[in-house]
């Protein structure tokens, strides 16, 4: 080899290693976690193919859907651009608007579906404000915990129940129970990921089971009741309240293990599940793609909670590590109350199954939590980003 033919070699080599070196510094630049980005575009493009089929193929609705999810990875996109301590110091003033705007619920809100949860506004589209608080009160029970002594000690346990209690109170009055679990939830996984005793949290779990006779007694709704004891023998009201589960069931078995085709499930497409773009949507997908699909979906789902998790994990401060890790785990918990719910296995909540069921609110919230989540790991003191 000559010794022109050598250097041309060795500077293709030094091009070719800082190609990848330039490609990361790219996504660095935009402060997009490309793992997670991947993630959620498999994700959301499995959600409009499952979609399409569930409405009968409307491209209309599946359109508009494509356009939501298209400005939840925009809105993501911007809020990554911020550092998460500028967050942080607004989780405050964030807390006490949104909670202010929950009491305007209260007085002026819209019922949807039995729940008056909604501002229908002029001249702005309907929204549900209680969507904001799954990730307003992490935020602000991470905010309180993070410059306090871990584990919490009972007083800052106390005040960081209350921040979480307020604002699920004010979704219960609104009738809308799954919303206000998942608040409290989102609050809750902060304290236990701030290192709460384990003696309080089996304390916490025996005083709910010993307290739910006296709210199913006296405080739950008729319509609440119909849903527990449906939950138990769906058959007790075939053609009410125990309807929708004994359908969705019948779908997910005639599924069995390959399933009946794309766009061939005659439980959805014959009107036999009222709720199949929305709620029960995991139905559709198991009666037309069997168990192999639902466990593709599983897989997606678990690859964006795993990138979560390790994002939560590699945080350089108390703040972001707790928010993260509550982020992170209320996406789990979404997912797991509609499996559970559309399965039989959890009484029926109202709780859409995210990135795949048709919505607009909630699938602007999930992305707002994981606009945060590439903050915290895109903004890192030090520039790391593993």
């Amino acid at each position: 080899m000559s010794a022109a033919a050598g250097r041309d070699f060795v500077r293709q080599s030094q091009l070719d290693l800082a190609q990848p070196r330039r490609l990361r510094s790219v996504w660095q630049v935009v402060h997009i976690d490309p793992v997670l980005f991947v993630g959620l575009l498999l994700l959301c493009g499995f959600g409009l193919f499952v979609l399409n089929s569930a409405t009968g193929g409307d491209f209309a609705i599946v359109r508009r859907q494509a356009a939501i999810m298209g400005g939840g990875f925009a809105l993501m996109v911007v809020l990554a651009q911020f550092d998460i301590q500028f967050y942080r110091r607004w989780a405050p003033t964030a807390y006490g608007c949104a909670v202010a705007v929950l009491g305007l619920v209260l007085l002026v809100g819209v019922e949807k579906n039995g729940a008056r949860s909604w501002l229908d506004l002029p001249g702005l589209p309907s929204f549900q404000p209680s969507e904001l608080l799954k990730f307003i009160v992490p935020m602000l029970v991470a905010w309180y915990l993070a410059s306090r002594p871990m584990p919490p000690r009972f007083k800052h346990i106390f005040w960081a129940g209350l921040i979480t209690l307020v604002p699920a109170a004010l979704i219960v009055l609104q009738n809308d129970m799954g919303t206000a679990l998942m608040v409290t939830m989102s609050g809750i996984f902060v304290l236990l990921l701030a290192g709460l005793r384990w003696r309080l949290v089996f304390t916490g779990v025996l005083a709910a089971v010993v307290a739910s006779p006296a709210w199913y007694l006296f405080l739950a709704q008729p319509h609440q009741k119909n849903r527990i004891l449906t939950f138990f023998d769906p058959y007790l009201d075939p053609t009410g309240a125990g309807y929708n589960i004994i359908q969705s069931q019948i779908a997910i078995g005639s599924g069995g293990l390959y399933g009946k085709g794309y766009g061939n499930g005659a439980q959805s497409h014959l009107d036999f599940i009222p709720e199949s773009h929305t709620d029960f949507i995991l139905a559709v997908l198991a009666e037309e793609f069997g168990l192999l699909g639902v466990l593709l979906l599983i897989a997606l789902y678990l690859f964006v909670i795993a990138r979560g998790a390790v994002i939560a994990l590699n945080a350089t401060d108390m703040f972001g590590r707790l928010l993260a890790g509550s982020l992170t785990l209320t996406f789990f918990l979404y997912l797991f109350v509609n499996m559970g719910m559309v399965t039989g296995l959890l009484p029926v909540i109202g709780l859409p199954l995210p990135l795949i069921s048709r919505g607009g609110t909630a699938v602007g919230t999930l992305f707002i939590g994981f606009g945060l989540l590439m903050s915290i790991q895109t903004h890192k003191r030090g520039g790391n980003s593993r």
